[in-house]
C-alpha cells in the first residue's frame, strides 16, 4: 500500500472541480423551471440544517437536553423571537437540564 499522497490530492482537485465546472459548462442560459429553481433556491437551508441538526443533539451531554433546547427554540422562532433571544433560551433550557438532570 505504498501509494502517493499526490495520486489522493490529484484525485481530490478532479472531483471538487468537476462538481463546479460541469455545471458551469452545461447549463447555459437562465433555469425557467420553476421546479428547478426552488430545488436550487433551498438547497442551502437543507446543507445548513443537515449539518446543524446532529451538531445540536450530539453538544449536550445528553440528547435530551439537546432535543428539548431544540424544540423549545422551534417554538420560540415561530413566536417571533429574533436570533439572539431564542439562542439565549436554548442555551438556559440546556444549562438547566444538565444541571437537574
Amino acid at each position: 500500500m505504498n501509494h502517493s499522497v499526490w495520486i489522493y490530492i490529484f484525485i481530490m482537485i478532479v472531483t471538487t472541480n468537476l462538481i463546479r465546472i460541469i455545471p458551469l459548462t452545461l447549463i447555459r442560459g437562465k433555469i425557467k423551471n420553476p421546479f428547478i429553481q426552488s430545488f436550487l433556491y433551498y438547497v442551502p437551508y437543507v446543507t445548513l440544517a443537515v449539518m446543524t441538526f446532529p451538531a445540536i443533539l450530539d453538544a449536550t451531554q445528553s440528547p435530551v437536553s439537546g432535543a428539548a433546547a431544540l424544540c423549545l427554540g422551534i417554538v420560540a422562532a415561530f413566536a417571533g423571537l429574533g436570533l439572539f433571544p431564542v439562542s439565549i433560551l436554548c442555551c438556559a433550557v440546556v444549562f438547566v437540564l444538565e444541571f437537574f438532570v
